[in-house]
C-alpha cells in the first residue's frame, strides 16, 4: 500500500502541541481546522518516527507550522487515560472523515491504527505571534490563531490539553521567566505587565508588577520610546541574554 507508512512511527504514541502567541492584550493558541469530517478542530500534533526522539519529533512538528527553529519548547504533561481516543465522542467522525478523504491511502488497517488508544505527550511553545507564517499540514484546511477562552470544542481532548499547558505556563512564568517569549525584542513594562494579566487573567497594580519584574535584574533598560512626546514616552526594555 502506498501513502501512509505507520511502520515508520512508534505505535500508540503521538505528541500534541498547544502553541501559545499573544496579541492585543489576548493570550492565543494555534488551532487547526481539519480538512476531513464537519467542523473538526485540533491542536497541531503528528507522530513520533521510528529514528527520532521525543523532543526532535516536537521540534519538527512545530517548525513545519510555524516556520520558526529554536522555539521555546516545555514537555508539560503526558495524557494517558485507558478510554483516550477509543472513548472519544469524535473518533466515528474521524474515522468515517479518514476513509472518505482518501480511501485508497486510508484503509481500514490504518485508520484502526490511527483511531486506537494512543499517549499523548503534550507540550507547549512560546512564539512571537508576529513572526510565525502558519503552515497548514496535509489534512488540514487553516491554522487559526484563537483567543484562549474563546477556543471551540476540539477533538478528543484536546480542549483539556490546553487547560492543563495554560495552568504549566502560569506555574513557569515566573519560576523560569518565560513569558519574555511571547513579547517582541524590545517592549515597554506596560506591554510585560498586560502580558501577565493576559496570562492570568487579573490585573496587577503597576507600582508592585514593576518593582518586583526589575527586581528580578532580567531586563536591560534601552532608551524611550518614541511617542512624539519623550519627555512622557515610556522606557523600552530588552531580555538580558
Amino acid at each position: 500500500m502506498s501513502g501512509f507508512q505507520k511502520e515508520n512511527y512508534i505505535p500508540q504514541l503521538s505528541i500534541d502541541c498547544v502553541i501559545f502567541g499573544y496579541k492585543n492584550n489576548e493570550l492565543k493558541v494555534l488551532i487547526s481546522k481539519l480538512r476531513y469530517g464537519k467542523e473538526l478542530w485540533s491542536l497541531p500534533g503528528g507522530y513520533i518516527l521510528q529514528t527520532e526522539s521525543i523532543d526532535e519529533a516536537a521540534s519538527r512538528i512545530l517548525k513545519d507550522r510555524t516556520g520558526l527553529d529554536n522555539i521555546y519548547l516545555e514537555q508539560f504533561k503526558a495524557f494517558g487515560g485507558k478510554d483516550r481516543i477509543i472513548g472519544s465522542e469524535f473518533r466515528e467522525l474521524v474515522r468515517e472523515g479518514l476513509h472518505n478523504f482518501d480511501p485508497n491511502r486510508f484503509d481500514d488497517e490504518v485508520i484502526d491504527w490511527v483511531t486506537s488508544r494512543f499517549v499523548c505527550i503534550g507540550y507547549y511553545a512560546l512564539v512571537d505571534l508576529n513572526k510565525v507564517e502558519p503552515r497548514i499540514g496535509e489534512f488540514e484546511e487553516f491554522l487559526k490563531w484563537v483567543s484562549v477562552g474563546e477556543l471551540p470544542k476540539m477533538t478528543h481532548d484536546h480542549n483539556e490539553i490546553v487547560a492543563a499547558a495554560h495552568k504549566a505556563l502560569r506555574q513557569n512564568l515566573d519560576e523560569k521567566l518565560i513569558g519574555f517569549n511571547l513579547l517582541p525584542e524590545e517592549f515597554t513594562m506596560r506591554e510585560v505587565k498586560e502580558l501577565y494579566e493576559a496570562v492570568y487573567d487579573r490585573e496587577f497594580p503597576m507600582n508592585n508588577f514593576q518593582k518586583k519584574i526589575l527586581g528580578l535584574n532580567v531586563l536591560e533598560r534601552l532608551g524611550k520610546k518614541f511617542t512624539g512626546a519623550q519627555n512622557r514616552a515610556p522606557y523600552l526594555y530588552r531580555f538580558k541574554r
